[in-house]
C-alpha cells in the first residue's frame, strides 16, 4: 500500500492506535515502548503489511520537528539545582565523549572493512561517518526510559545522563555534517575548520537558546491572552522559531531548544500546568510518530546482509567504545565511584537520533549510505533491546537505585508559580487524633491551613468542627519556608 492524501489520516491513526495498545503490554514486561514503536513501523512497512514509505528526506523532517519538541520538554524537566553538581561531567561526556566514541568506533569499523570475510569495504572517512552518526546517546530514549521507569539514582546520575543526552546531539550532528561535506567534495579533512565550525555551533546555539528562552519567558508572563489554551501553542511556536533561526544563523538548533527549555522550566511561568500538560502530550505523540516513521523507512530484509558486521560493531560500542570513552572523560572527577562510571557506560542508548543522522548520508547520496543506514538501524534495535531493557536491573545490581520520590499530591491540586506557598498531603493516624477528632483539636503549625479532606472518594471542605477519622487524607497549604 502507498500513502495517499485520501488514506494517510486513517493509516496514521491506525498506526498510533496500535502502537499505544502494544506499548501497554510492553510496559508490563519491561520492554522499552520506543522499541515497540519501531517494531510496529517495521511490521506495517514494506516487508510487513506493505506500506511504502521510502522518503528519507521526509523522515528527516519529521525527526527534526520531533527532536525539537523532545529536547525542549526534556530541558523544561531538567532542574538547574540538580545538574549544577554534575555540569562539567555532563559537558565532558557530551563533547569529548562523542569525539572519542567516533574515533574508537570508526577505527574498529575500518579494521573490520579490511577483513575479506566481511561484506563491507568502506574507506576511512566513511567508517568515521558511520561512527559519527551513532556517537551520541539518544535523548528521546534516555528521557523516556528514565522517566517511564520512574528511576531515582544515587550520585546525581539521572540529571547527568539527561544533561549528556540533551546536549551531545550538536557534537554528533556537526561531525556527521562535516564528514559528509568532505566526502561529497572529495577534499581533505581539515581538523581546524571542523573545530571552528563546531565552536560556532556551540556558541551560537547557547547564546540564541538563552536569549530566546528569556524572551519567550517574558512574553508568556506579560502577554495576558484571553484564552489560557493559547499559551502552550504560543510557546510551541517559539520553540520552532528558536530552532530555525539558530540553524539559519549557523548555530545548533538542537542545543538552542534544549537550553531554552532549561531557562523556561526553571523560572516562574504563567499557566505552567497547562503548558506542561500540552508539551508532555505533544512529546509523546511525536515520539510515536518519529519512531513509527523510521520503522516504516527501513526494509528489514536489507538488514540481514549487514547483520553479522552490525552485531560486531554494536557489541564493540556497548562493551568497549562507550566504557573507554566514559572512563577517559570522567578521569578528572575522582570522587565518582567505579560503580557509577560502570552504570553511565551502560546507559549509552542509541535510538531515533542515530537513525535520523543516518538519513543525512542517504539524502546526500554518499557512496555506501544504504549500508550505513541499515547498520545504524540494526545497532539501534540491539541497544534498545539489551541496554534499554536492563537499565533498571543494572542500577539495582550496582546498588545505585533509590526509592522514587513522591511527586505532587493525591488531590491533584497544583498552585501557580506566583503563589509563594507549598502543598502537602498527610494521612491521619490514631496518634494524630489523640487530642480529639475535630480539626480544631489538631496541632496545626502556624502559617498552615487545611484546604481539603479526602475520605475514600469523598471530598470534604473543612471547618473547625469537622469530625476526622483515621485514614482521612488532609491537604495542607503552607508558607514556602525555602524562599
Amino acid at each position: 500500500m502507498i500513502f495517499t492524501a485520501e488514506n494517510i489520516l486513517l493509516i496514521g491513526a491506525i498506526l498510533i492506535f496500535c502502537s499505544i495498545l502494544i506499548s501497554k503490554t510492553g510496559y508490563r514486561f519491561g520492554i522499552p515502548t520506543l522499541l515497540l514503536f519501531l517494531l510496529v513501523g517495521m511490521g506495517f512497512g514494506s516487508d510487513g503489511l506493505g506500506l511504502q514509505f521510502n522518503n528519507a528526506g521526509e523522515a528527516q523532517f519529521i525527526g527534526m520537528m520531533a527532536l525539537s519538541i523532545i529536547l525542549f520538554t526534556g530541558g523544561m524537566d531538567t532542574k538547574i539545582n540538580d545538574i549544577r553538581p554534575v555540569l562539567w561531567q555532563g559537558i565532558s561526556l557530551s563533547t569529548l565523549g562523542v569525539l572519542l566514541t567516533t574515533l574508537l568506533t570508526g577505527g574498529f569499523i575500518y579494521y573490520l572493512s579490511k577483513w575479506t570475510s566481511t561484506n563491507i569495504a568502506l574507506p576511512l572517512l566513511t567508517c568515521l561517518l558511520l561512527a559519527a552518526t551513532m556517537s551520541s546517546t539518544d535523548s528521546a530514549s534516555v528521557f523516556n526510559l528514565l522517566r517511564s521507569q520512574k528511576m531515582n539514582l544515587k550520585h546525581n546520575l539521572r540529571p547527568m545522563l539527561e544533561l549528556e543526552s540533551g546536549s551531545n546531539d550538536p557534537m554528533a550532528y556537526m561531525l556527521t555534517i562535516a564528514l559528509i561535506q568532505v566526502i561529497a567534495s572529495g577534499s581533505d579533512l581539515h581538523v581546524g575548520l571542523v573545530f571552528r565550525d563546531l565552536l560556532i555551533q556551540f556558541c551560537f546555539g547557547g547564546i540564541f537558546g538563552f536569549a530566546l528562552g528569556k524572551f519567550a519567558l517574558w512574553l508568556l508572563n506579560k502577554i495576558n491572552l484571553s484564552n489560557s489554551s493559547l499559551y502552550p501553542i504560543l510557546l510551541l511556536s517559539m520553540v520552532f522559531i528558536t530552532f530555525t533561526v539558530t540553524d539559519l544563523l549557523k548555530g545548533n538548533g538542537y542545543l538552542a531548544v534544549y537550553i531554552m527549555g532549561v531557562i523556561v522550566g526553571n523560572s516562574k511561568l504563567a499557566y505552567r500546568k497547562e503548558i506542561n500538560t500540552f508539551m508532555n502530550g505533544l512529546t509523546r505523540l511525536f515520539q510515536i510518530v518519529m519512531f513509527l516513521s523510521l520503522g516504516l523507512l527501513v526494509n528489514p530484509h536489507e538488514m540481514l546482509g549487514v547483520a553479522p558486521v552490525a552485531l560486531l560493531i554494536g557489541v564493540f560500542m556497548i562493551l568497549i567504545a562507550r566504557p573507554v570513552s566514559v572512563w577517559l572523560c570522567l578521569l578528572p572527577f575522582r570522587k565518582m565511584s567505579s560503580r557509577a562510571r560502570m552504570f553511565v557506560s551502560w546507559v549509552g542508548l542509541r535510538g531515533a537520533v542515530p537513525i535520523i543522522f543516518a538519513t543525512y548520508p542517504v539524502v546526500a547520496e554518499i557512496p555506501g549510505s544504504n549500508q550505513i543506514f541499515n547498520i545504524v538501524f540494526f545497532i539501534t534495535l540491539l541497544s534498545l533491546m539489551f541496554q534499554g531493557m536492563t537499565i533498571a536491573k543494572m542500577a539495582k545490581l550496582l546498588h545505585l537505585d533509590l526509592p522514587q520520590e513522591k511527586e505532587g499530591n493525591e488531590f491533584g491540586v497544583e498552585l501557580p508559580d506566583e503563589i509563594d506557598s507549598q502543598l502537602e498531603d498527610k494521612t491521619l493516624t490514631a496518634e494524630m487524633l489523640v487530642n480529639g477528632n475535630r480539626l480544631a483539636d489538631m496541632d496545626i503549625p502556624k502559617g498552615t491551613l487545611v484546604m481539603l479532606v479526602k475520605r475514600g472518594n469523598e471530598f470534604i471542605i473543612p471547618n473547625g468542627q469537622v469530625e476526622l477519622h483515621v485514614g482521612d487524607k488532609l491537604l495542607y497549604i503552607s508558607e514556602n519556608r525555602n524562599s
